[in-house]
């Protein structure tokens, strides 16, 4: 039997009338944790009003959250959001927050209640009643304060409301819509929190959007209330997809009203985000189509310029992105957008017409054939326009793309009985009004006639059929009637972009290509073009035929053998650059595709003219240059690689008897490092390498240190330090490249010749056993010419992937470190320590690594502080690789190494070598200590060590005597040189000091590298740029006239850039500037010259009329 229990509201104004109370009436019994009474209300509620005052009556959700809230109150252990008597005692806190909050507009208040219920300090049931008065007060400014409160508090708990609570939150919300305009956005920002929650009740979607179209005009509100809609949208079509689609229309209207007057580009962004889903996700526009497309499309094409320093960071291209998605995002806009896009292709900004050329291209992806119909002609004349009479190269090119996108629509239309060819109908307009330009070679509009042609037929395999059909036969008999050379290169050039055109578009489902029945023809073309004289027709010749090499089918056995006698015999006789690169490279695209004829046909013959008795005249050496690059360009296959490097290795062999000098031995090496790095990664091509190539340039090396060694021996090509430059990268490219297990292999090896002396795998051995490698000079069995090979370690241990063991690595550091303190070899001693820091990079962390490196900066350390030791330099370099390898991986003991080389910016006699450390610790290094070598390279290095140790080198610079400054200076250059110009952009000005001190330092590399950072920071000027303006124009007009011709160039530059800043704040240096750019314009260098009159032509236009 139901029982009644009535409850009164307690808490009123003193003095106050009476207030009418309301019932509740419920069932009687437990109520199960997690669920609620049922709520029959009854009478009229006035909360905390008198009826005297005329108190407002609140009913649906106020009503709704007080019978919630006081039913809880009731049985406060049976409730989720009460937390039992435990709270109780925090209540008094709660009503200060509350009151400090709502009266004494503490806004951090906020934070701190949102933090107690999160902590469960106490509950949202009590912060409501504690809201109460606030809530029902008359004054709107408190009722806002009140439900801000509560706002921000859901804001940060929204998580763990329950689906009643926030079924309760909402309806309250929605009745606070049709309160004052000013609770309205604390409102909003109450309905956002909740949007977030995962317990929204089925249909509370549908609910708020109602409520939030019919009582809220959204462009009336502030930015920030429009962004909490836009969010909310967002959020709910995220989550409740299913019932904003139900409300059909309607949805879209109320975006339509809520969007349409928007300007702020944030809330734009927001705005576009909502209306791409509305389109791509197949909501129903219904009768709001037009609408939608024009709240939309009045903001194209977006004119937006980002005010300066602009800390939301939003770009125009962003918006104009986010724009392009909405109106490309459905076929349903085609009669819309169509013609507002021809209109703005009519237009005479260029920024317009490039926008609306990109955004055609993009619609015509998503429309079918029978959108475009209406539009065509326009769509046709328009295109047709901007490449016949374009003025930019950009809008060409996507006018180019639209027209490849409009042809790719019109070949989706399926062609039946009673269907018309649309596309067929489309490409006779484009050869009618083309076609008849191509028969005429010496006029301009060939070109974009024959691009507009190219465009059509690479949009399907269809366009590519009717336009080769037409085009091809009449271009290749033009070709065979023309006698002028110029006219012949010409249709040369237009053939080949056709027969590139055609790559993309060609169906695979077909064996007859697109160009089989013109193959014929274009190979005769072709060969007779590469047997002319003429070193223009050749080149565009070969550029054809690699075309035609790409095109699957086109060339048969007999053309690909007549392709490679032709490229055989112009790389043998022809001496025009322009010809033998251009055969160089077709030779490679064919050798990649038809590698047999190659091995059986192009390199005997390279190879008898490499090794052919001809007298030692200029042309050989030419020939056998050609001869050598050409080998590694077509050494992609593994087959054609195990024929082509034993004639390169035969090429180095040569060298140690004098047979070919230094500079074809080195281009024997480059070659060799060609294919290393373009063969494809086969077992079969690491194999090669692994068991030929890596231990024959060993063998090389070896032979030739020790022949220069015996008085008798001939190797001094192969002992010098270009050769062995030169081969370090081909080991270390091949290393890098090995299978794990060869890999591992070839490590081993290495380190047991230069442990061991173990030369028992290497070929042709005839070497002394128990060979001392890795050993100083200063040992009288080990001479500089052995020592230096270390660097041949290089190649084999420190490109190894890091997965690789290397075996008794300790024993081969504790070597390395002898070598690279004690040899007194230049090249030896750097050698021995770029591979000691490879291998410490890739050590693992741990006490062992720890303990060597606290061993080597100890003994770096007694070097160095020992002025007359002759070993300082050698220490110096170890100390500046080894500070590298562990600054590039974050070690914490790199700190040490690099405060040590700031302290030597003050040595006497390193001062110099330590500044330009700086460059090769902030540098990449080309043969260690790089992610081709697989070392351990942390992101961002450089902007952290520049950070931590800026203020260390502006410190020291301050303190250092007048003769040690220029280290300082320089040490900064180098620095900050290699940082990217954004964050040169942000640091730079807190050392716009020192920078324009730089400038007059005597050392021209210290002012090259201070001008490069210069000129950036110059584009963005700082406020400190322009408060030193006087220092920057005198220091860098003292430059323009420098000794050196690269300093005079980029100090014209930075003068150049400084033109640009604003007018007011230049013009006061015009004349002055003027008088010290007249000298440079008479410069002896052509390139100064010009820099001279582009930097003046751009100062006499500051103050002038018509200029800035």
């Amino acid at each position: 039997m139901a029982a009644e229990n009535e409850v009164r509201r307690r808490s009123q104004p003193a003095g106050a009338a009476p207030v009418v109370g309301y019932v509740i009436r419920r069932q009687s019994g437990e109520i199960p944790r997690g669920t609620f009474p049922a709520v029959e209300l009854t009478g009229e509620v006035k909360f905390g009003l008198s009826a005297a005052a005329g108190g407002k009556v609140f009913r649906d959700g106020e009503l709704a959250l007080a019978n919630f809230f006081c039913t809880c109150a009731e049985a406060p252990g049976q409730c989720p959001l009460s937390g039992g008597s435990a709270m109780a005692a925090d209540s008094a806190l709660l009503l200060s927050l509350v009151e400090e909050f709502v009266s004494g507009l503490q806004d951090s208040k906020a934070q701190d209640a949102a933090k107690g219920v999160r902590d469960g300090q106490f509950t949202v049931l009590q912060l409501v009643e504690a809201l109460g008065l606030s809530l029902t007060s008359s004054e709107p400014q408190t009722r806002a304060r009140g439900v801000q409160l509560l706002s921000d508090v859901l804001r940060d708990n929204s998580a763990d409301l329950s689906q009643r609570e926030v079924e309760v939150l909402i309806a309250f919300y929605e009745n606070r819509l049709k309160d004052s305009y000013v609770v309205t956005p604390p409102v909003l920002r109450g309905l956002l929190a909740l949007t977030k929650c995962a317990a929204l009740p089925p249909g509370s979607a549908v609910s708020m959007l109602r409520s939030l179209f019919q009582d809220v005009h959204v462009q009336s509100l502030m930015l920030a209330e429009r962004a909490c809609v836009y969010n909310m949208l967002i959020n709910l079509m995220e989550t409740r997809e299913a019932e904003l689609k139900s409300l059909g229309a309607d949805f879209v209207f109320g975006f339509v009203q809520s969007m349409d007057g928007e300007r702020d580009p944030r809330n734009l962004l927001l705005a576009f985000q909502i209306a791409r889903n509305i389109v791509v996700r197949g909501y129903d526009l219904g009768k709001f189509t037009e609408e939608l497309f024009e709240v939309t499309s009045c903001y194209f094409p977006i004119d937006f310029t980002p005010p300066p320093n602009d800390p939301h960071g939003i770009t125009k291209e962003e918006l104009v992105q986010a724009l392009r998605a909405v109106l490309a995002g459905t076929p349903k806009f085609a009669e819309f957008l169509f013609p507002l896009l021809i209109e703005k292709l009519d237009s005479d900004v260029q920024s317009a017409k490039l926008d609306a050329l990109q955004t055609l291209r993009t619609f015509l992806s998503h429309c079918e054939h029978t959108d475009t119909a209406e539009f065509l002609q326009g769509l046709w004349s328009s295109l047709r326009r901007e490449v016949f009479q374009t003025s930019s190269e950009k809008i060409e090119s996507a006018a180019l793309a639209a027209l490849t996108a409009l042809t790719s629509c019109l070949s989706r239309s399926v062609l039946s009985s009673d269907s018309e060819d649309v596309l067929g109908h489309f490409l006779e307009i484009v050869l009618k009004d083309c076609e008849h330009h191509l028969r005429e070679p010496d006029l301009k509009l060939v070109w974009p006639s024959a691009k507009l042609l190219q465009a059509c037929c690479g949009a399907s395999c269809r366009a590519s059929r009717v336009v080769t059909a037409s085009v091809l036969p009449a271009l290749t008999e033009q070709y065979n009637s023309k006698t002028q050379c110029s006219q012949r290169r010409t249709l040369l050039e237009v053939l080949q972009r056709f027969v590139q055109s055609v790559k993309s578009s060609r169906s695979t489902e077909d064996d007859d290509g697109v160009l089989s029945a013109h193959a014929a023809d274009l190979c005769g073309v072709a060969f007779a073009a590469l047997s002319e004289s003429n070193a223009s027709l050749q080149v565009t010749a070969a550029a054809l035929l690699a075309s035609l090499a790409r095109q699957t089918g086109v060339l048969q056995e007999s053309d690909v053998r007549l392709a490679v006698d032709h490229l055989t015999r112009l790389l043998l006789t022809e001496d025009d650059d322009r010809v033998s690169a251009a055969v160089v490279e077709c030779a490679g695209v064919l050798a990649e595709l038809h590698p047999a004829a190659f091995v059986t046909r192009l390199i005997p013959r390279l190879k008898e003219a490499v090794f052919s008795d001809a007298p030692q005249q200029h042309s050989h050496h030419a020939v056998r240059r050609r001869c050598l690059s050409a080998l590694a360009s077509v050494s992609t296959q593994p087959s054609v690689v195990q024929e082509s490097t034993p004639v390169l290795l035969q090429v180095l062999k040569l060298a140690l008897t004098g047979g070919v000098s230094l500079e074809e031995a080195v281009l024997a090496c480059r070659s060799l490092q060609r294919i290393a790095e373009r063969v494809q990664d086969t077992e079969e091509a690491g194999t090669c390498f692994h068991d030929v190539i890596i231990p024959r340039l060993l063998s090389l090396a070896l032979q030739a240190a020790l022949q220069e060694e015996d008085p008798s021996g001939r190797g001094g090509a192969l002992v010098q330090e270009d050769f062995l430059s030169a081969v370090v990268p081909v080991i270390s490219t091949s290393c890098s490249r090995l299978q794990p297990t060869l890999a591992g292999r070839t490590a081993s090896s290495a380190v047991s010749l230069f442990l061991d002396g173990d030369v028992s795998f290497l070929p042709e051995n005839s070497f002394p056993p128990r060979l001392q490698l890795l050993q100083a000079e200063d040992q009288r069995d080990v001479s500089w010419r052995r020592s230096q090979l270390v660097c041949l370690l290089i190649g084999c241990v420190c490109a190894l992937p890091r997965g690789v063991e290397l075996p008794r690595s300790d024993e081969l550091l504790s070597r390395l470190e002898e070598v690279s303190c004690t040899c007194r070899h230049p090249p030896s001693y750097t050698a021995a320590a770029k591979c000691f820091a490879a291998l410490l990079n890739k050590s693992a962390e741990g006490g062992a690594l720890d303990g060597v490196i606290q061993r080597v900066m100890a003994r770096i350390c007694r070097e160095l502080d020992s002025s007359s030791s002759p070993l300082r330099t050698q220490a110096f370099t170890l100390l500046v690789w080894v500070a590298k390898a562990l600054l590039l991986r974050y070690h914490p003991l790199s700190t040490a190494l690099t405060d040590q080389l700031f302290s030597l910016l003050g040595d006497a006699h390193l001062g110099a070598a330590a500044a330009d450390g700086f460059l090769l610790l902030m540098s990449d290094s080309p043969d260690v200590l790089n992610r081709g070598c697989h070392a351990d390279v942390r992101i961002m290095y450089r902007q952290r060590f520049f950070s931590e140790n800026s203020a260390k080198l502006v410190q020291g610079f301050n303190a250092a005597p007048q003769e040690k400054k220029p280290n300082y200076l320089k040490a900064l250059s180098n620095i900050v040189n290699t940082l990217p110009t954004q964050v040169q952009v942000t640091e730079l000005p807190a050392l716009l000091s020192l920078l324009l001190e730089a400038l007059t330092c005597p050392d021209h590399g210290v002012q090259l590298s201070t001008l490069s950072c210069l000129e950036p920071v110059i584009a963005s000027p700082p406020p400190v740029l322009l408060q030193q303006l006087e220092g920057v124009v005198s220091r860098l007009l003292a430059l323009v006239c420098s000794p050196a011709m690269e300093v005079r160039i980029s100090s014209l530059r930075c003068v150049r850039a400084l033109s640009l800043l604003p007018a007011h704040q230049v013009l006061p240096f015009r004349a002055r500037v003027l008088r010290a750019l007249a000298p440079p314009l008479d410069d002896r260098k052509r390139l100064v010259r010009r820099e001279a009159v582009q930097a003046r032509g751009e100062w006499f236009l500051i103050g002038s009329p018509g200029g800035r």
